[in-house]
């Protein structure tokens, strides 16, 4: 409670900002989602009231399936004004503790709490998937096949760093928008555990750009994303999942 009161100051100092609203898509989405963004001392208050709520559930599940981590979340906020719309999760590299960021945009633009407690469930479920290692050992692997592919072409030493460098982007999102999907899974596990609706908290697909089908996207359509929630919805219903 210590750390959300803190919070709470924090973002109350701030409760004048004015927020680039999300861009909104062209296709009609349902009514409940056109709602206007509260005013951000309440957007506040109510990211502090989700924070108390799920990172506790979030940290047990944690335990649960990843005994192995530190399952220690310090939730931050990036509070550049400008900076846009976005939540992510990292690792502290002096002490391998993980860190939860959201930045004030984000916190602004948040319909709901569903919203807020569906996109920290999220970031946290990439920590328990083990992403960050999945990732880097794929770029790694891309770096290296390209950088060989290269040099076995008679590459110079400038065409072998241009290769390696192209191959860790490629192997970094050749897994992407699967390690998405699965966040989205366990970030459903997690809010529903905490007591919120992860499907009405998916309504925020609804509102950002969609990335599509395209080719080497690091995230999956978000009618996908929305499908996945749902569907994992049912499983839980069904006591397939806990």
């Amino acid at each position: 409670m210590k750390q959300a009161a803190l919070i709470l100051a924090a973002l109350a100092g701030l409760a004048g900002c004015t927020m680039a609203p999300v861009p909104m898509p062209s296709a009609p989405v349902p009514a409940q989602v056109h709602a206007p963004a509260p005013d951000f001392r309440t957007a506040a208050r109510t990211f502090v009231e989700v924070v108390a709520q799920v990172e506790p559930v979030a940290e047990g599940y944690c335990r649960e399936k990843r005994p192995d981590l530190n399952c220690d979340f310090r939730i931050v906020i990036d509070d550049r004004r400008d900076a846009p719309s976005n939540a992510f999760h990292t690792l502290d590299p002096q002490t391998g503790q993980p860190l939860i960021g959201f930045t004030l945009a984000l916190i602004a633009d948040a319909r709901n709490a569903d919203e807020l407690a569906f996109v920290l469930g999220h970031e946290a479920a990439h920590h328990i998937a083990g992403h960050i290692g999945r990732s880097r050992n794929s770029a790694m692997a891309g770096a290296v096949l390209l950088g060989t592919i290269a040099a076995l072409g008679g590459a110079d030493a400038g065409g072998i760093r241009s290769a390696q460098d192209i191959g860790a982007s490629v192997g970094a999102r050749s897994y992407s928008r699967d390690y998405e999907l699965e966040a989205d899974v366990i970030g459903t596990i997690i809010a529903a555990r905490a007591g919120f609706d992860p499907a009405r908290g998916a309504g925020f697909f609804t509102r950002i750009p969609d990335p599509g089908d395209r080719f080497l996207g690091s995230h999956p359509p978000n009618a996908q994303r929305i499908q996945i929630v749902n569907a994992t919805l049912a499983e839980m219903r069904a006591g397939r999942v806990r």
